[in-house]
């Protein structure tokens, strides 16, 4: 009888040894699986924390580049007010309008009003650019100007060939001053040929150029 009670108790711990790797192996797979259905399910994994905290990330990058955008670029550049020499310049050729803060000024403000101002933007941001000899700001700032006017996804995107883009697809492998100078030029002859001849005949250069002539003859 003690001997076919040893017997039991060996069939019985060996059978309890056999049973907990196999019950250890279908957690661990249970686990495995939970783990990939965690990061991979984007129907029911909103609440997932990996999910979670790549969101946050994302939002806090898209923060810091609006940011940084806001205070690299003013709302309006600094400059003494314009002469009626200087506004009369202007009507001469897109190039002294461009050349002035003043000019730039009064054309982005009627860019604004045709929803346009991106371009003025991004062409002020490729000035900025240039003018940077530290190669770690110049990476952060290519970045940026990539994500606000680059990128299909921003709602400041300008409008830029195909061409164009696949140049500036390339230079950002290694960005330099000169990443966006063919994207650059095409917006400056796009808003050459596009916006400055409407902005000749706007009320906003029209009012500028009759406000001054006033004060001319009345000087």
């Amino acid at each position: 009888p003690m001997g076919s009670e040893r017997t039991e108790m060996r069939k019985r711990q060996m059978s309890t040894t056999q049973e907990t790797p196999g019950a250890a192996q279908a957690q661990h797979s249970t686990g495995n699986r939970g783990s990939n259905a965690c990061c991979f399910c984007w129907c029911c994994c909103c609440s997932c924390s990996c999910l979670t905290v790549r969101n946050q990330d994302e939002e806090r990058a898209r923060r810091t580049s609006h940011e940084l955008q806001a205070e690299g670029i003013p709302n309006c550049e600094e400059s003494p007010a314009p002469t009626l020499e200087e506004v009369n310049a202007w009507a001469q050729s897109f190039d002294k309008l461009m050349l002035t803060p003043a000019g730039r000024n009064a054309f982005r403000e009627f860019l604004r009003t045709e929803f346009s101002e991106e371009n003025m933007l991004f062409w002020m941001a490729c000035e900025e650019l240039k003018q940077e000899s530290n190669k770690s700001v110049i990476e952060e700032k290519a970045r940026l100007i990539y994500e606000d006017y680059i990128s299909i996804l921003s709602p400041k995107e300008v409008s830029l060939d195909s061409r164009v883009r696949e140049v500036i697809n390339r230079n950002m492998l290694e960005p330099s001053q000169h990443t966006f100078d063919d994207a650059q030029l095409q917006i400056y002859t796009l808003m050459h040929r596009d916006s400055y001849p409407r902005f000749m005949n706007s009320a906003i250069y029209k009012d500028l150029l009759r406000s001054l002539s006033e004060k001319s003859i009345e000087a």
